[in-house]
């Protein structure tokens, strides 16, 4: 096939125009001109942009395209071999922790510290040395698959993640689009519905958490033990803090950035749930301020942590589901405490304006009643201090 001649590329209409051996013309209808070059690599076929004419001239852009084809014959990656010239070759795991480092300040702690986190996890081992400029679809859905119909939810937020990383790069000029979005789709499994999360019957959670303490105590069991009393989200206990802790006040006080609504909020404690804080403490290992259930090296507990507790005792619920197990018990077994007291225990909105107009120290009392006696219905067929005398 004869290839361009220079005058031949001055004129060019509009479409796409071949050189030979996967050079390309593209001309755009205003006229706009730029060199693609498409090859293999690794048996996926790709687009490399080579730059636009008239930058780029003819000569140019078929030295390009035969150092590039020289690179993948040899066994190297031609798109870092061409951004090494722009000084542009940034791998994934690069890009998304420049993209956490500027972004962090708009981000809630926790966020931030789990933004890098599941990416290092799920997504580093895959895609963390490639150059931004060479992910495509495939690479995403080689990430995305293995959790997308077992773990959907947790799926959703890597793909969102992802993106987040791959639109950061293109605005610094690391790659030439954004994230793949509507092209990824066909590439993926249909998800199931989400539903409810699979709560516990209220009448069997004294009984497991008689099982539960049946067993040696670790900070993953004590971490669970300490959401069901406070009915708080898992993620919550995760991030809490001993700078949160008022134990002569019975609270629990948990930082705006720790919750989903944004708002801070205080949790009354039972003695049920202070027996379960100083059994934590005793696995503290130094008077800084510290996480309450900490996992490894001190760090926030995995978010599988408590979920893991319940799997290895063969049981078909979640963690989050004892939420709805707290909230059904307070409507059936306590008439006297308005709904509204219970939903705000539980950190959700109060609609009721009587009950909001209510002082606020008369509404602390309501919920510490409330959970105080969730506290004795949980320990009814259990010991304290057996909990606390376990580690």
């Amino acid at each position: 096939m004869a290839g361009l001649s220079v005058k031949g590329v001055e004129n060019a209409k509009p479409g796409r125009h071949p050189d030979g051996r996967g050079l390309y013309l593209l001309v755009k209808p205003s006229g706009a001109r730029s060199w693609l070059l498409r090859i293999q690599v690794g048996g996926k076929r790709r687009d490399i942009g080579l730059g636009g004419f008239p930058e780029v001239s003819l000569a140019n852009a078929r030295e390009k395209a035969f150092k590039l084809r020289s690179a993948a014959k040899a066994g190297g990656d031609p798109i870092a071999e061409r951004d090494k010239e722009k000084g542009q070759a940034v791998t994934f795991k690069e890009a998304a922790i420049a993209c956490q480092k500027a972004r962090k300040s708009g981000w809630s702690d926790r966020h931030a510290q789990t933004f890098l986190s599941t990416l290092e996890l799920h997504v580093y081992p895959r895609l963390g040395n490639l150059h931004v400029s060479s992910i495509d679809e495939r690479d995403i859905v080689a990430v995305l698959s293995p959790l997308w119909t077992e773990k959907p939810a947790a799926a959703r937020k890597l793909r969102q993640r992802i993106a987040v990383v791959l639109d950061y790069s293109k605005g610094h000029g690391w790659r030439h689009s954004g994230a793949p979005r509507d092209t990824l789709r066909p590439l993926l499994a249909k998800q199931a519905k989400a539903g409810n999360f699979s709560a516990m019957p209220y009448a069997d959670v004294p009984g497991f958490i008689s099982d539960l303490q049946e067993k040696p105590s670790t900070i993953g069991r004590l971490a669970l033990l300490f959401a069901v009393l406070t009915a708080a989200r898992s993620g919550e206990v995760r991030s809490a803090r001993w700078s949160h802790i008022d134990l002569t006040g019975k609270f629990w006080n948990r930082p705006a950035d720790l919750m989903k609504s944004r708002e801070p909020h205080q949790v009354t404690l039972s003695t049920f749930a202070l027996a379960i804080l100083r059994n934590a403490a005793k696995h503290r290992t130094s008077l800084s301020d510290g996480f309450v259930f900490p996992g490894a090296g001190g760090k926030s507990l995995s978010d599988m942590a408590l979920s893991k507790v319940m799997r290895d005792m063969a049981l078909p619920f979640v963690p989050h589901g004892f939420r709805s197990s707290f909230r059904t018990w307070a409507a059936e077994q306590m008439p006297t405490i308005p709904d509204s007291v219970a939903e705000a225990a539980l950190a959700h909105s109060v609609p009721d304006a009587v009950v909001k107009a209510y002082k606020r120290a008369q509404f602390i009392d309501m919920r510490r009643q409330l959970l105080n006696a969730w506290g004795d219905y949980c320990e009814r067929r259990t010991n304290v201090l057996r909990l606390v005398d376990s580690v």
